[in-house]
C-alpha cells in the first residue's frame, strides 16, 4: 500500500537543486523524446530505400471464366499441330473456367536511382541528429535564461524588501512629527503609497516568477521552488554555425534528390519469374485437367522519352536552390546577430561594474539624505526620490545580469556549444 502510495505522488516529488539536473531531466523529457523518434523514422527512410533492392515474392491465386474454350498454358507450335491433327486426344488443355495459383518474383539488378535516393535518405538521418542537437541546445538555453530572470526576480525582491525596511524606519519618524504637528499630514500620505507600490511590484514579480517557473517545468517536468544557482565555466567556442548544420545536411540532401531524379532516365536492369498451375475441365472430355507453367526473365528498360521525369527534375532543382538560398540568408542573419551579441557581452560586463558603482554611491546619498529629511532639511518628495533611485539602479544591474546570461545562451545556440561545460 505504501509503495502504490508513493509511485502516485512520485511526480510531485521531482524537484532539481542544481541546473545540470535540470539538464538531465530535459533529456528523459517527451520535448527531447520526439526529436528521437524523428532520428529513427529518417533511419527507417534509409532502410526503406535499401529494401527496393531486395527481391519481390507473390503468391496469387485468380479465376478466369470465358465465352471460348481457351488454352490454360501457352502451347508450342509441334504440340498444338498434334492436337488438331488428333481431335480425339483426350482431355485437350482448354477450358471455359480455369483456376490457378502460383507464385512470381521480381528485382531489381541494377538500378542506379535507388544508391543515390539511400544517399539521400543518410543525409536527411544526419540533419535529423543535428536536429536533435540543437533543440537540445536550445531547451537548455531557455533552461538558463528563464533561471537568470529567477535570480534577476528574486534579487529585485530582496532590494524592494530593503527598501521597505527603510521607509518603514522613516515612517515611524514621521508618524510621531505628524503626531506632534512638526509635519504635514501628506508625508505620511507620501510614504504610505510608496509602501504600497512596493506591495504592488511584489505581487507582480511574484506573477513573473509563476511564469518563469512553469516554463522550466514544461521543459523539465520538474518544478523549482526558487532561483538555482549558476556559474560559467567555459567560454563559447566560435565555429562555423553550428546551428545550421541541420540545414546543411539536407541541402546536400536536396542535391542527391535532384541526381536521383535524373538517374531515372538511365536504363535500368530488373529480373523477374513465375511459376503457375492451372486447373480446369477439359472442352472436349469434360474430364478435370491441370497444367503446370514457369517462365524467368531479365528486362532491361531504356526510358526514351518521359515528360513526367523531365517535370521532376526541375522540381527537384528548385527546391534544392530554394535550400541554398535559405542556408545563405540564415548564415548572413547568424553571422550579423552572432557579431552584435559577441560585442554587447564586454558592454553589459562594463554596464554591470557601472551600475555597481552607482549603487554604492546612492545609497550613501540615501543615508545622507534620510539624515537631512529627519532633520527637515529635505522635503519628503526629495528623500522618497533617494529610495527610488537605489532600487532602480538595483533592478537596473539585476536586469542587465539577466541579459548577459541570454546573450551568452544565444551564442551558445547559434555556434551550437555544449551549455552543459558553460554553465554549471
Amino acid at each position: 500500500m505504501n509503495r502504490i502510495l508513493l509511485l502516485l505522488l512520485f511526480p510531485f516529488l521531482l524537484s532539481a537543486h542544481t541546473v545540470s539536473e535540470l539538464f538531465d531531466a530535459l533529456k528523459s523529457h517527451p520535448q527531447s523524446k520526439s526529436d528521437e523518434i524523428s532520428v529513427k523514422k529518417a533511419k527507417a527512410g534509409e532502410e526503406k530505400t535499401y529494401s527496393k533492392l531486395y527481391p519481390e515474392v507473390n503468391l496469387f491465386a485468380k479465376y478466369d471464366n470465358y465465352s471460348l474454350p481457351t488454352g490454360m498454358i501457352p502451347l508450342a507450335p509441334n504440340h498444338m499441330l498434334s492436337l488438331v491433327q488428333n481431335p480425339s486426344h483426350p482431355a485437350q488443355p482448354f477450358s471455359y473456367n480455369i483456376y490457378s495459383t502460383g507464385v512470381s518474383i521480381s528485382m531489381p539488378l541494377f538500378v542506379k536511382s535507388i544508391f543515390t535516393m539511400a544517399d539521400k535518405a543518410k543525409m536527411m538521418q544526419k540533419s535529423a541528429e543535428a536536429q536533435k542537437k540543437i533543440n537540445l541546445i536550445k531547451n537548455e538555453a531557455l533552461i538558463v535564461g528563464a533561471n537568470a530572470n529567477l535570480i534577476y526576480l528574486k534579487a529585485l525582491e530582496k532590494a524592494l524588501e530593503g527598501k521597505k525596511r527603510s521607509l518603514q524606519e522613516t515612517k515611524k519618524t514621521v508618524e510621531i512629527k505628524v503626531g506632534n504637528g512638526r509635519a504635514a499630514a501628506s508625508a505620511l500620505y507620501m510614504i504610505n503609497d510608496r509602501l504600497n507600490q512596493i506591495d504592488i511590484a511584489d505581487n507582480d514579480i511574484e506573477i513573473q516568477k509563476r511564469s518563469v517557473i512553469g516554463t522550466i517545468e514544461g521543459l523539465t517536468g520538474i518544478k523549482i521552488d526558487d532561483a538555482l544557482a549558476m556559474q560559467k565555466t567555459a567560454e563559447i567556442t566560435k565555429n562555423e554555425f553550428g546551428s545550421l548544420q541541420p540545414l546543411r545536411e539536407r541541402v546536400k540532401a536536396d542535391r542527391l534528390e535532384t541526381k536521383a531524379q535524373k538517374e531515372k532516365l538511365y536504363p535500368s536492369l530488373y529480373a523477374h519469374g513465375s511459376y503457375m498451375k492451372s486447373y480446369g475441365e477439359s472442352y472436349n472430355t469434360y474430364d478435370s485437367i491441370s497444367e503446370e507453367y514457369g517462365n524467368v526473365g531479365v528486362v532491361l528498360n531504356i526510358p526514351i522519352f518521359n515528360m513526367n521525369q523531365y517535370e521532376e527534375i526541375s522540381l527537384a532543382k528548385l527546391e534544392s536552390a530554394k535550400s541554398e538560398i535559405e542556408l545563405q540568408k540564415l548564415s548572413d542573419e547568424l553571422s550579423s546577430q552572432a557579431r552584435v551579441l559577441q560585442e554587447s557581452l564586454p558592454l553589459l560586463e562594463n554596464s554591470a561594474k557601472l551600475y555597481k558603482r552607482s549603487i554604492d554611491e546612492k545609497k550613501k546619498l540615501l543615508e545622507i539624505a534620510k539624515l537631512n529629511y529627519t532633520n527637515a532639511r529635505l522635503s519628503t518628495e526629495e528623500y522618497l526620490r533617494y529610495e527610488d533611485d537605489v532600487v532602480e539602479q538595483e533592478a537596473n544591474l539585476y536586469k542587465t545580469e539577466a541579459k548577459s546570461w541570454q546573450t551568452l545562451m544565444q551564442l551558445a545556440v547559434i555556434y551550437a556549444n555544449n551549455i552543459e561545460e558553460i554553465v554549471k
